[in-house]
């Protein structure tokens, strides 16, 4: 892969001035040794490529080149390779990449700043991306998308596996689903959040006995913003005695009196049964745009004590089908694309574009009351936080809430004076010297990366969401979560 930056540079030799065009190569298929060679070194040169900082099995490597018609492959651990993906030509060396540089700026539309090297794939008008790619003869060309028919027959068999079998298959061999009781006071309840590391909680009635509901990160977040509301009927105090109970009720009635178009408060028990099919499990979490589903299972209709077997996931139902059809992937032909050419995700649109769902980030000194709101208006489990050049930084998370919950650190601060910085470092000073984190915080993804990969990340316990973003800059071009994944495969 290769992306001809806008820039070029000229360089005088004997008179006559030769421009030179920074162009990037990318390897984005792994390995631990890199190199790239090609007709501009001489084939007798091999030039060591980075692997990109986020994305570990991605190397890159900026070359400046003079216009005109190159061959080039790639030396990955001994082995000579080339990128299936890109123009190709048979030559002395056998199957070769090839790519023709004019003196001219990229062709290719974007809304990157001009000094950034700029990907040879880019957003189109339609509600999905278009990949395009450079011929041998200089010509830009769609790639070919793949075909509705093929889409519709990776669907069905997809449709096919989660329609024949049960919840059951959800169930780890072992582990502990943690319930709390509806009195506890919710100031010791999110503290249990915080301790265990878990973003939500079953709720247990020991009086109807029965489970009622869940406790979540979105309850702290409501909390949290009632308690820096000045007209407030909750103080710090009461949270010392206020019950999860008392809580969910009193937000029932607030939702019963807004507006019909509002979105109510959920004060009921989304839940299935171990032998629900996964497809129900998956839509049922979909339509309710919940995170999880308690599995409970009751010997009788008349069970006093009905059992908590799991809390169900799309993470986890997707685990399941990546593993089913781990060994026979090609009997679903949507797998191989790049998310790039398929219906997925939400992405950032090109400047002058209006249509399209706009993408919320943030800047890291952006106050945690406009994170907060912005996670329950938005509806998103989480935020991308980026510098001024847009390029990832961080994600601010639900669940990151809780963090505040240690040492009742919620109760000395005010939401519009904290930052999200500051909101970040909060317990995790260890973890992080420069308060942003690394590694498992920021799963990231490109534009050019395959679907079955995205799905085999986002099968990850804990892990909602994919941050698209472009090799070597960073910059945040989309996002996709796992309720898009499963819209798309749905249908």
């Amino acid at each position: 892969m290769f992306s001809p930056g806008q820039d070029s540079t000229p360089e005088t030799s004997g008179g006559a001035t030769t421009v030179l065009v920074p162009t990037r190569f990318v390897w984005p298929y792994g390995g631990r040794r890199v190199f790239l060679s090609g007709s501009f070194t001489r084939w007798s040169e091999h030039l060591p490529m980075s692997p990109v900082e986020g994305c570990p099995t991605v190397f890159q490597v900026i070359c400046s080149l003079t216009p005109g018609y190159h061959q080039y492959k790639f030396y990955v651990d001994g082995e000579w390779r080339h990128d299936e993906r890109q123009p190709v030509a048979t030559g002395n060396y056998g199957v070769v990449n090839t790519v023709l540089l004019t003196g001219e700026p990229d062709p290719i539309p974007g809304m990157l700043a001009p000094e950034t090297p700029r990907m040879n794939m880019d957003v189109d008008n339609d509600p999905f991306q278009r990949m395009q790619v450079t011929l041998s003869d200089g010509t830009l060309q769609e790639a070919p998308r793949i075909s509705e028919a093929d889409i519709e027959v990776s669907r069905h068999r997809i449709s096919g596996f989660l329609s024949t079998h049960t919840a059951y298959e959800l169930l780890p061999e072992s582990g502990k689903v943690i319930a709390m009781d509806v009195n506890l006071p919710v100031k010791q309840a999110f503290h249990i959040l915080y301790e265990q590391g878990i973003p939500v909680a079953p709720l247990w009635d020991s009086y109807k006995g029965q489970f009622v509901g869940v406790l979540s990160a979105l309850d702290f977040i409501l909390i949290l913003r009632e308690l820096g509301n000045h007209g407030s009927n909750l103080t710090e105090e009461e949270l010392e005695t206020h019950t999860i109970s008392a809580w969910k009720e009193g937000k029932s009635q607030q939702s019963r009196q807004l507006d019909v178009h509002a979105r109510p408060f959920q004060n009921h028990l989304i839940h299935a049964g171990p032998y629900d099919y996964l497809k129900d499990v998956a839509i049922k979490i979909l339509q309710n745009e919940v995170a999880t589903v308690p599995i409970i299972h009751s010997s009788s209709q008349d069970s006093s004590f009905p059992q908590l077997l799991h809390l169900a996931s799309l993470s986890g139902i997707l685990k399941c089908i990546c593993r089913h059809f781990r060994h026979s992937s090609s009997s679903l032909p949507v797998l191989q694309q790049p998310i790039c050419a398929i219906p997925l995700g939400t992405w950032v649109p090109r400047i002058g574009e209006s249509n399209g769902r706009p993408l919320a980030m943030l800047r890291p000194n952006a106050s945690l009351s406009s994170a907060l709101s912005l996670l329950v208006q938005a509806q998103v489990s989480s935020i991308p936080i980026v510098d001024d050049n847009d390029a990832l930084l961080d994600i601010y998370s639900r669940s990151d809430i809780t963090a505040l919950a240690k040492d009742t650190a919620y109760a000395q601060i005010h939401l519009d004076e904290m930052t999200i910085h500051q909101a970040l470092q909060l317990g995790q000073e260890a973890n992080s010297p420069n308060g942003f984190f690394t590694g498992q915080r920021c799963q990231m993804c490109l534009r050019s990366d395959p679907l079955q990969k995205v799905m085999e990340r986002l099968a990850n316990p804990g892990l909602r969401r994919l941050i698209i973003v472009e090799a070597g800059s960073k910059r945040v071009e989309g996002i996709i979560s796992l309720s898009d994944v499963f819209r798309f495969l749905l249908g």
